[in-house]
């Protein structure tokens, strides 16, 4: 019996029309990221792999092609090993749907997915701003100006509130409500999964300053923070505008701002700071979204400031000076042999 030619095409659209937006309820930026994934798999399929084949079946999505496909991102196209892995995980989430639909057409496909690693990758430090980064950067918006003003509301929020850049595009002024002493924020974050958070007094005051700034107060249905062409911002914006400061930062202050910054290193930084604070993980990981500790732990590292501080206080505590040596050699005969 000769297999459907299109079946390949049938299910993932079905996936992309059905599944990832109803079923699983996933955001539209997580869709679009995963679109991404198959449309450089066909890239690859149609222009690299088989240029003269005109369509794809599960039988052609060996190891050997998606293997060769991984390391053509990775070679031709210069993307790093965590873009790799992330394309990986994307391609096996599709095989296990397919799998589930048609398991005579798409079990080759998913046993050859199986067999293929994720790779190792050098592990880099995320950068955060420190303490002194955070107050140049929020002085160098013209706060006379109507993109001066927007661009210093929208660097404060970020990080009062720890919001990934895709939550700030989303707010709009009806998810904010504002108290005397601070603001409490409904954010709609990643699976669609909905938090409520609090940010401080002066963060709050900054953010209603530029809401009525903006005369928008009242409009409730409003995004907060609009692009010059656009109602609402999108993320691309936001990083044109981080781009736009930290080079000013860098080129003002050359022996700081050393490392490479996005607008997700400010939801770093709200992390990192948290914890210097005492803040505990699990508060810090309800604040940020996350779904599981682990995550929070691996996204806010201890820092080397803090790492300092705990040593010091510890060698303070447990490591007292010897203070003659009387007592010292008191202390040595208190000591058992066997710990000599």
């Amino acid at each position: 019996m000769k297999r459907k030619k299109d079946r390949f095409y049938e299910l993932l659209q079905d996936y992309f029309d059905e599944y990832l937006p109803v079923a699983k309820g996933l955001s539209e930026s997580t869709i679009i990221s995963y679109k991404a994934t198959f449309r450089l798999l066909m890239e690859y399929m149609y222009n690299v792999k088989a240029p003269t084949c005109d369509a794809i079946t599960f039988s052609e999505l060996t190891e050997e092609c998606i293997s060769g496909f991984l390391d053509w991102l990775e070679n031709d196209r210069k993307c790093s090993v965590s873009t790799r892995n992330q394309r990986l995980s994307a391609i096996a989430a599709f095989a296990i749907y397919a799998q589930s639909r048609d398991f005579e057409a798409a079990c080759f496909f998913r046993n050859n997915v199986l067999l293929i690693p994720k790779k190792k990758g050098i592990k880099r430090i995320r950068s955060y701003f420190t303490i002194n980064e955070l107050k140049i950067l929020f002085e160098l918006p013209d706060k006379n100006s109507s993109i001066g003003k927007r661009d210093y509301a929208l660097l404060s929020f970020m990080y009062a509130s720890g919001m990934r850049a895709q939550e700030v595009c989303d707010m709009t002024v009806g998810d904010i409500r504002f108290y005397s002493d601070k603001a409490s924020i409904k954010v709609l974050g990643k699976g669609r999964k909905a938090r409520r958070i609090g940010i401080p007094a002066q963060a709050s005051r900054n953010l209603e300053k530029y809401i009525v700034y903006r005369k928008i107060s009242s409009k409730l249905d409003h995004h907060v923070f609009s692009s010059q062409t656009h109602e609402k911002m999108t993320v691309s914006c936001i990083e044109e505008i981080y781009k736009k400061y930290i080079k000013r930062a860098k080129n003002e202050h050359p022996d700081l701002f050393r490392e490479s910054y996005s607008p997700h290193s400010m939801r770093h930084t709200t992390a990192t700071h948290m914890l210097e604070a005492g803040v505990p993980l699990i508060v810090v990981k309800n604040f940020l979204g996350h779904v599981s500790l682990q995550t929070t732990q691996i996204y806010a590292e201890v820092t080397q400031e803090t790492m300092n501080k705990q040593l010091k206080a510890w060698n303070e505590k447990w490591f007292l000076e010897e203070k003659n040596s009387d007592c010292k050699d008191k202390k040595k005969e208190m000591i058992p042999d066997f710990l000599r």
